[in-house]
């Protein structure tokens, strides 16, 4: 099953990305017009670059083996399904909270226009990645009707814009499956790239999903990474594997 994926995942990317027609495979915001249910399924079979591939697949071929030889082709599937499912639904929650307040903060710009209340738009949504310049211009004419009218248009481009923003990629699902191999392989001496020393996996898992949670509440500029989605596969791979595991006495 592990290969299985592996094949599907490569076979999808290579078609989308050089035959086209994967951005509709990809999770929208619901309110978006690209938005489609089965998004929330095929999402996770859709990634945005060789990098992005590498990355996921390299996991899955790592820690998927194990997690096979323990439950079966057929329960990692369905393991694989409902941890990359789980992520996209708490990614979904959170970004629909997040919106929530992009959509009160347009209506109420449009509402009332005014270079103050444009820079504080600009800074909250955009964070800093913006043209000071054509502020700037609006600030030194502030009952221009154009510089008005353009500033509504520009607000009302952004909304557009990071409602269209999709979700794309495995990594809920094998982040769910670096949740299991270290609730089921605790002990498991890892020897990682970027780590020099052997870590067990119980310790890189927590120190994984710690950093995840970190960087999803700080949202650096310009991190374009789900991580919400990351949480969500591993918050689902937990009670997953408290339901199916839960009689399980030895721990490796």
């Amino acid at each position: 099953m592990v290969r299985n994926l592996l094949v599907l995942n490569l076979v999808a990317f290579i078609a989308f990305t050089y035959f086209g027609g994967g951005e509709m495979f990809a999770l929208y915001d619901f309110r978006s017009p690209y938005f489609r249910p089965y998004q929330f399924l095929t999402h996770m079979f859709m990634h945005g670059g060789w990098g992005h591939l590498f990355s996921n697949m390299f996991s899955l071929f790592i820690f998927g083996p194990m997690l096979e030889y323990r439950w079966g082709g057929q329960r990692l599937l369905l393991f694989y399904l409902i941890t990359g499912l789980g992520a996209s639904i708490l990614f979904t929650a959170v970004r629909t909270y997040e919106f929530r307040q992009l959509t009160l903060d347009t209506e109420q710009y449009i509402s009332a226009p005014s270079p103050i209340n444009f820079r504080n738009y600009l800074d909250e949504h955009l964070e800093g990645r913006y043209n000071l310049e054509a502020v700037q211009q609006f600030n030194n004419n502030p009952t221009d009707p154009n510089m008005i009218a353009g500033s509504v248009q520009s607000v009302k481009n952004i909304y557009q814009t990071l409602i269209n923003v999709p979700m794309l990629g495995a990594s809920g699902a094998v982040f769910g499956i670096l949740m299991a191999f270290g609730l089921l392989f605790p002990n498991t001496e890892l020897m990682l790239l970027f780590f020099p020393f052997p870590i067990k996996a119980k310790y890189f898992v927590l120190l994984y999903g710690a950093y995840e949670f970190y960087a999803g509440i700080q949202r650096n500029p310009g991190d374009n990474v789900a991580h919400y989605a990351h949480l969500g596969g591993m918050l689902f791979a937990f009670i997953l594997i408290k339901i199916w595991e839960k009689d399980r006495e030895n721990f490796y």
